[in-house]
């Protein structure tokens, strides 16, 4: 069903904030082949991937504020929601293919709503 923890960091300066995980916390790494600065992070059976806040990619400006994320990853999304609906679990959308893999808003009751997402890039959860 889940098969980890996909964590993310909206930082100021992600270089900075990606060498202190590299570096100073010693986190072993994947990196996407489009840009060799953009690590993703094995952080025990979970990962860590740290999204810059301004950036400018293929012309366009993204800016996104300073914030942390959590989306739960698995390996097979139908099945899993099919799984996590049959306990309860709801939906607040229905499943979409994203740049990054097909996800879906699930509602945690008394919380914001966590991203379940099967991931088609490279993972570092199992390094």
């Amino acid at each position: 069903m889940i098969t980890s923890i996909h964590t993310l960091i909206y930082s100021d300066d992600a270089n900075a904030t990606r060498a202190f995980f590299r570096d100073v916390l010693g986190w072993k790494y994947v990196r996407e082949d489009w840009d060799n600065d953009w690590l993703i992070f094995k952080s025990g059976p979970s990962e860590l991937g740290v999204h810059p806040t301004h950036s400018v990619w293929e012309g366009e400006a993204y800016d996104h504020p300073r914030q942390h994320s959590i989306a739960l990853m698995c390996d097979d999304i139908d099945a899993t929601v099919d799984e996590l609906r049959s306990k309860g679990a709801q939906f607040r959308t229905t499943i979409e293919q994203r740049e990054y893999g097909r996800i879906t808003m699930m509602i945690v009751p008394g919380a914001d709503d966590i991203q379940l997402y099967q991931p088609s890039h490279k993972v570092a959860y199992d390094l």
